[in-house]
C-alpha cells in the first residue's frame, strides 16, 4: 500500500534525520514503527504526510511512484495523520475543527449541517461517540484523540499515520482506541503507528519496523517477535524492562497535605486531600486521568490556587505561594505538559535549561546581566548527562523530539537539587531507553533523601516506582498501597470504584 524507498533528510548538523530509510507497509494491517527519540520516526511519517520533503528517495502508493510536497498532497491521495500533539482550536467545536481546511458548501454558505451528518454517521460506524457540536476545550484528552481520527476519516483517508497515539491516554482508552483501530483495520484501512510502547506494539501491530539513528534497522513480523528482542533491536544492548530499587529507608516528614480542596470550572478537582511524604521515598499517586492529578500537583507546584485547606513543607505552610518562591524553597517540578507548562518552545536549549533559576547565581551576574559562561556549563552538563539529542545547546526546543524535550526537562528539574520533586507524566512519549534511565535516576534522587511525588497514567510505571501508593477518584485519596504487595487488579478495582 505505501512504500518508502531510501528516504534521505538532512536538517543540518551532525546527524541525518532518516538516512536511506525503507519502509513498507502492507494494505489492510497496522504496521507500527518503533525507536529511540531522535531516531527519525516521525520525520520520516511527516515526509510520507507531506509535512517535510525528502532530500532524496522516492515513495509509492500502490506500487506508483507519488511526488508528495505539502500535507495537501498526501490528502488527496489518501493519507492522513494524527500527530503527537493534537492540531486543535479549543475555543471551536468539534465539527468546526474537522471541516478545517476541508469545509463542505461555497465560500459564502458553509454547510455544516451535512459535515455534522457525515461526523456522527462516521462516529457511529467505529464507536467513536464524537459530538459535532462539543466545544474541544470541554472534551477529555481521550476523546480529543478521537476527534483527530474523524478528522483523517473526515477527509476519506485509506492510510492513517499515528503520532504516539496512546502517550496522553489512560489504560481504559487505550483498550477503546485499539478496539477502533482494529475496526478500521477489518473495514480496509491501513494504519501506521509511531510508538515507545512496546506492549502496545505486541498488542496491535501486525508487522514492525525499527529504527536506529535516522536508519531502519530491521522489519519483523510481530508475531514472531518479542519486547526484549525490540528493546535489544532499538537500543542497541540489552534493557532493564523494570527498574531494579533497594527498599526504601524513610527519613523525616517533607510535605504534609492537609484537607487541600482546588476548584475549576466543572466544581470540586481535588476535594479535602490529605497525606504526607518523607524523604529517602517514592509516594505514587494512581488513578484514571482526570480524576484530580493534574490539578493537585499544579497546586503544590503553585500553578493554581488552593480553595482551602494547607500545604506544609519542611514544617513551613506554603500555602498558594507564587512558584518562583514554591521553586525557591527547594521543590521542583516535572509538568505533564512539556510544551504548555516546560518549555519555551521558541527558545534554545540554553536558554530554557536555566528557566525558573535564571534570576539566580550563578546565572545571573552583577548588573543584571547573564553569565554566557555559567549558562554554558550548565546546558552541556545537561545535554551530555541526560543524553539530549541533538547536544546543541543553540538548538531551538521546538525542534527536538517529544523525548528529548522531556529529557531536557528532567534535567533541568533534577539538577537544581530539590528537597522535594513533583513529577507528572515522567516518561510520556519517551523511548525504553531513555524510560530505563529516568527510572533509573528517579530512584537515585529517592536515594540521595529527596522526597518524591509521582503521577503517571502508566499503572505499571507507578507500581514499579513507588514505595507507598495512593488511589485517587473523583478529586479524593480512596485508598493507600503496598505496591510491593498489592496486585494491579486490586488497584485498578480502587480507581474504578468497583
Amino acid at each position: 500500500m505505501l512504500e518508502l524507498k531510501e528516504i534521505t533528510k538532512d536538517f543540518g548538523g551532525k546527524v541525518l534525520a532518516n538516512d536511506k530509510v525503507s519502509i513498507s507497509v502492507k494494505r489492510g494491517t497496522i504496521h507500527a514503527i518503533v525507536g529511540e527519540n531522535g531516531a527519525g520516526k516521525t520525520t520520516i511519517m511527516r515526509i510520507a504526510y507531506g509535512f517535510y520533503t525528502a532530500d532524496s528517495g522516492s515513495i509509492y502508493l500502490d506500487g506508483k511512484r507519488v511526488d508528495i510536497r505539502s500535507p495537501h498532497d498526501a490528502i488527496a491521495l489518501g493519507i492522513g495523520m494524527v500527530h503527537q500533539h493534537f492540531m486543535l482550536v479549543d475555543n471551536m467545536t468539534v465539527a468546526e475543527n474537522i471541516i478545517l481546511g476541508a469545509e463542505p458548501g461555497s465560500e459564502f454558505d458553509l454547510d455544516l449541517d451535512s459535515a455534522s451528518k457525515k461526523i456522527t454517521s462516521l462516529s457511529e460506524q467505529l464507536h467513536l461517540e464524537v459530538n459535532p457540536d462539543a466545544v474541544i476545550e470541554d472534551l477529555s484528552v481521550g476523546q480529543k484523540q478521537r476527534v483527530e481520527l474523524v478528522k483523517v476519516l473526515f477527509r476519506d483517508a485509506e492510510i492513517l499515520i499515528l503520532d504516539e497515539p496512546t502517550a496522553v491516554l489512560s489504560p481504559q482508552e487505550v483498550s477503546e482506541l485499539f478496539t477502533i483501530l482494529r475496526k478500521m483495520k477489518e473495514r480496509g484501512k491501513t494504519i501506521v503507528i509511531i510508538t515507545h510502547k512496546l506492549d502496545e506494539v505486541m498488542a496491535i501491530s501486525d508487522e514492525v519496523t525499527v529504527m536506529r539513528d535516522g536508519k531502519s534497522i530491521a522489519s519483523l513480523t510481530t508475531a514472531e517477535t518479542s519486547v526484549r528482542e525490540l528493546a535489544r533491536l532499538i537500543v542497541g544492548r540489552d534493557v532493564l524492562l523494570r527498574v531494579e530499587k533497594s527498599h526504601a529507608k524513610p527519613g523525616e516528614n517533607v510535605l504534609e497535605v492537609k484537607d487541600l480542596t482546588v476548584t475549576n470550572r466543572h466544581g470540586y478537582a481535588i476535594n479535602g486531600v490529605s497525606f504526607t511524604i518523607r524523604s529517602r521515598e517514592i509516594v505514587g499517586i494512581a488513578g484514571i486521568d482526570g480524576n484530580g492529578q493534574t490539578e493537585l500537583i499544579e497546586c503544590l507546584a503553585g500553578l493554581l490556587p488552593a480553595d482551602s485547606g494547607q500545604v506544609i513543607f519542611e514544617g513551613r505552610d506554603i500555602t498558594n505561594l507564587s512558584p518562583r518562591a514554591i521553586k525557591a524553597s527547594g521543590i521542583a517540578h516535572i509538568p505533564e505538559d512539556r510544551h504548555k507548562r516546560g518549555l519555551l518552545l521558541n527558545w534554545n536549549l540554553a536558554e530554557n535549561s536555566i528557566l525558573g533559576v535564571h534570576y539566580r547565581e550563578p546565572f545571573a551576574a552583577a548588573g543584571g546581566f547573564m553569565s554566557e559562561t555559567e549558562i554554558g556549563r550548565h546546558v552541556e552538563k545537561i545535554v551530555n548527562e541526560y543524553d539530549v539529542r541533538p547536544k546543541n545547546p543553540a538548538a531551538i526546543a521546538k525542534s527536538l523530539s517529544g523525548g528529548n524535550q522531556q529529557k531536557l526537562i528532567i534535567g533541568r528539574e533534577f539538577e537544581i537539587e530539590p528537597k522535594l520533586l513533583l513529577v507528572s507524566q515522567p516518561t510520556r512519549g519517551v523511548d525504553i531507553g531513555a524510560i530505563e534511565f529516568i527510572h533509573r535516576k528517579l530512584i537515585e534522587m529517592r536515594d540521595r533523601g529527596i522526597a518524591v511525588l509521582l503521577v503517571s497514567a502508566e499503572l505499571e510505571e507507578v507500581m514499579a516506582l513507588a514505595d507507598r501508593l495512593l488511589v485517587i477518584r473523583d478529586g479524593r485519596i480512596v485508598g493507600e498501597a503496598n505496591p510491593s504487595t498489592t496486585s494491579a487488579e486490586e488497584i485498578g478495582l480502587m480507581m474504578t470504584g468497583g
